[in-house]
């Protein structure tokens, strides 16, 4: 643990401040767990609108003849994808396992950004960095320093955020964005992604001048309810949409493929790094599968052994109480016999059993 003065700030720590929000150290930096309480801004988002600030996340630019090529041997999914669009994909290491999973955004044939979890910012350059097949025609530059970021979710983000911009947002689709001016502020990455399993807009600023956006847009939001909204309610948000969270769900032992990925797996494209693991995995079966469960009487968390006919089958990896669904859910790996849908299992929480069932996933889905 860091001591409050060594902790990393982001350009609106001042804001959150202010506002009164209970902050935590999170890998190193000083943010916001909550404002009003985790369920009341998790309810907002899901009814309204959110401000997060996500400023925290890496950001990695890619430069050169060779720069999708070189992205395309570092992760599993295969970048088919043209100017001012994304595409979400993990990034594996030999063993298959999870680096990280990440967003490329691309900018043009020879340019992209992509945007990587904060505690893996160091992690995953050095890797991209070591494992760059086309050193000289792809060069990888860390830019976690240089932008701010912020995530605007809800039914009502566009018409929040599209006072804020002159380019039209109803006019980019979801995993696509715009580069332009924003609250003021030229230079700004406008993409349809989010982490909430809501529509919304994540937000890429230049750091150096982004501090008033965050006033600007709460102001531009307040006719649809808008607040501020903690890591506390980002985690259970992503949760109920069965969004993974790296270093819970995902890690360097668990593969693309174990944790439902398998989309964004391309085992046709050419050879990149993990991929003769992946291919033995899809034609000889995995070994333990990520199912989604609903949880009776008790809210299982990362950690808590799954058991079946007394025996451990499995572990939990993500579980919370469901603010929409007001019940239990969780998320955990187990052999694969036992991640079919109606599959009954217990979990073993604290001492004490609760029975759970596999259910499809995701929890919850958008009404609109």
């Amino acid at each position: 643990m860091s001591s409050p003065a060594a902790l990393r700030r982001t350009p609106f720590h001042a804001a959150h401040r202010a506002a009164g929000a209970r902050m935590i150290d999170f890998g190193g930096w000083d943010l916001p767990v909550q404002y009003e309480g985790i369920i009341a801004e998790h309810k907002r988002v899901r009814a309204a609108v959110g401000l997060f600030d996500v400023s925290h996340m890496g950001e990695v630019r890619v430069r050169g003849p060779k720069a999708l090529d070189a992205l395309r041997h570092l992760v599993t999914n295969d970048l088919a994808i043209v100017d001012g669009q994304a595409q979400y994909s993990p990034m594996c290491n030999p063993q298959g396992g999870v680096v990280d999973d990440l967003i490329v955004y691309r900018l043009s044939a020879e340019e992209a950004l992509v945007c990587v979890n904060a505690a893996n910012r160091d992690k995953d350059f050095a890797w991209m960095v070591a494992n760059n097949p086309f050193p000289g025609e792809a060069v990888f530059t860390d830019e976690g320093d240089d932008w701010a970021q912020v995530a605007v979710q809800g039914r009502h983000a566009e018409a929040t955020l599209q006072a804020l911009t002159p380019v039209p947002l109803g006019a980019i689709g979801y995993y696509h964005f715009a580069v332009g001016p924003f609250a003021g502020i030229d230079g700004c990455v406008l993409a349809r992604t989010g982490y909430t399993g809501e529509d919304g807009f994540e937000v890429f600023l230049p750091a150096a001048a982004a501090e008033p956006a965050w006033a600007a847009i709460l102001a531009a939001g307040a006719p649809f309810g808008i607040a501020p909204i903690g890591l506390g309610a980002r985690d259970t948000l992503r949760l109920e949409a069965r969004m993974c969270l790296y270093g819970n769900d995902l890690d360097d032992t668990t593969s693309p493929l174990e944790a439902g990925l398998g989309w964004t797996v391309k085992l046709d494209k050419p050879d990149f790094i993990g991929k003769s693991v992946l291919v033995a995995q899809q034609e000889g079966g995995l070994a333990r599968r990520l199912a989604a469960f609903a949880v009776e009487e008790r809210i299982a968390r990362h950690g808590n052994p799954i058991l079946a006919d007394g025996a451990e089958i499995g572990v939990v990896t993500s579980g919370t109480r469901s603010p929409s669904l007001e019940s239990n859910i969780a998320l955990g790996y187990v052999l694969p016999r036992f991640a079919r849908i109606g599959s009954r299992v217990q979990i073993d929480i604290r001492g004490r059993s609760a029975d759970a069932v596999v259910v499809k996933a995701p929890f919850y889905k958008r009404d609109y």
